[in-house]
């Protein structure tokens, strides 16, 4: 077994030494801020006592066909984006982690997966990157593809530790850092309601999409659209936050009470249009900011069918204010989801990019009050520029160069994951920038 040490702050004072698979497969959670259901996970290791780096999430493709491909796609995209960070990794750590299915067994799972582990262990090699572990996660308990000491990694596996009693556990509550349950509890905080509840919101999406699809053809309608979609906006925040926030399953429940179908169509529509957006998007701080995120969840929970690839929009910003306020975990999983919809979104995988390089969010949200400032000085006038997106290409070329035809975690192979086909025939208007 390997050693592992890892500093959970940013001083040398806040150092943990991690042991062997245990508390390597023990710490996962706490990395990423979730437990991340059905995923691949690659960390990057630096220097010679391994202090954990970058890192990066995707769904686990579903065709085995894909396996080669994608290992090789996440190897080049840590390992180069971890050398345009001027950092370029010592070893990586792999976690593959999948619940098993009815009448499956996490042994089985972990079989199953052992070509994908060999697949990210040799593209990693190929960039001259050794992986020091390879795990597999699954069923409470984990597995070890590079350990070969049956007395400490057994065949059967070996359970994970009881929540909250490990090490990792005992620093990542004394530096605050939380875990907010499973990568699919929070997907399911964005996804669009059930079939049984939706016709209703379907039907106001349609409604709306007849109505306002002539006005967004028409510069002079689309400015009245953006203004009415604006102040309905700024209503439906005044509303929510005049009601506490409880649990996250009941704060939901009651956000989408408060809204009406009419209400959500009309803003979701609204803000298919990047100007709209862009300007929805300075709503990213202070009192404002909670409000603001509690909508954007709840109007992509109102994307439904036909209409959900609209929700890139709404995901987008939930993904903005959320990294804005500090809470990059939730950001990752909703701009995700809005590259999982639609991988050439470009806001989102700018946003996308810049979270993940670890970039300050101070820089966009300067832009963002600059471009209100400009505006009220201008009294009310459109600027014509896109506040936020061109704004980061900017900063981001500033700080790094972006080799060409790089391949994003989250965008082309989220898409494979998702195995959602490009939706035909939408109603209704939207922008993909």
């Amino acid at each position: 077994m390997n050693k592992h040490h890892e500093s959970t702050g940013p001083s040398d004072e806040q150092q943990i030494t991690l042991r062997g698979p245990a508390e390597l497969a023990d710490a996962l959670p706490y990395l990423m801020g979730f437990h991340p259901n059905d995923s691949v996970v690659m960390v990057a290791l630096h220097g010679g006592r391994g202090r954990f780096g970058g890192r990066l999430r995707l769904g686990i493709p579903q065709s085995a066909q894909e396996w080669p491909s994608v290992a090789e796609q996440l190897a080049e995209c840590l390992i180069k984006g971890s050398e345009r960070r001027g950092d370029r990794p010592d070893a990586i750590v792999v976690f593959l982690c999948q619940d098993p299915a009815d009448g499956e067994t996490g042994n089985q799972i972990m079989e199953r997966l052992r070509p994908f582990a060999q697949r990210l262990r040799t593209a990693c090699g190929a960039l001259d990157v050794p992986v020091l572990e390879a795990l597999c996660i699954s069923d409470d308990r984990y597995w070890s593809y590079c350990c070969p000491d049956a007395r400490c990694c057994p065949a059967d596996g070996t359970p994970l530790a009881v929540p909250g009693t490990s090490v990792m556990a005992a620093a990542a509550t004394y530096a605050g850092v939380q875990v907010r349950g499973s990568l699919r509890e929070m997907e399911a905080r964005l996804t669009p309601l059930a079939a049984t509840a939706s016709s209703g919101q379907q039907q106001a999406l349609d409604r709306a999409g007849s109505a306002l699809l002539p006005k967004l053809l028409d510069e002079e309608g689309r400015k009245e659209v953006g203004g009415s979609t604006l102040r309905l906006a700024r209503q439906l925040m005044k509303r929510l936050g005049e009601v506490p926030t409880a649990m996250p399953s009941l704060s939901d429940l009651n956000d989408d009470r408060l809204i009406s179908h009419e209400e959500a169509a009309a803003v979701i529509l609204g803000l298919q249009d990047r100007e709209t957006r862009d300007r929805a998007a300075e709503w990213m701080e202070g009192p404002e900011a909670e409000s603001a995120l509690r909508l954007w969840r709840a109007l992509a929970r109102r994307c439904v069918a036909p209409y959900v690839e609209h929700a890139a929009a709404p995901l987008t910003l939930a993904g903005w204010v959320a990294w804005s306020t500090g809470d990059e975990p939730a950001a990752r999983v909703a701009l995700g989801l809005a590259l999982r919809l639609d991988p050439g979104y470009t806001f989102a995988q700018l946003l996308h990019e810049a979270c993940n390089q670890g970039l300050d969010p101070e820089t966009l949200r300067r832009c963002l009050r600059g471009e209100r400032a400009t505006r009220t000085v201008r009294s009310g006038r459109g600027t014509g520029r896109v506040a936020g997106a061109r704004s980061v290409r900017a900063q981001a070329a500033g700080r790094r160069r972006t080799r060409q035809g790089s391949t994003r975690p989250g965008a082309a192979t989220d898409r494979r994951r998702a195995g959602l086909p490009r939706t035909q025939g939408r109603r209704g208007s939207r922008t993909r920038r």
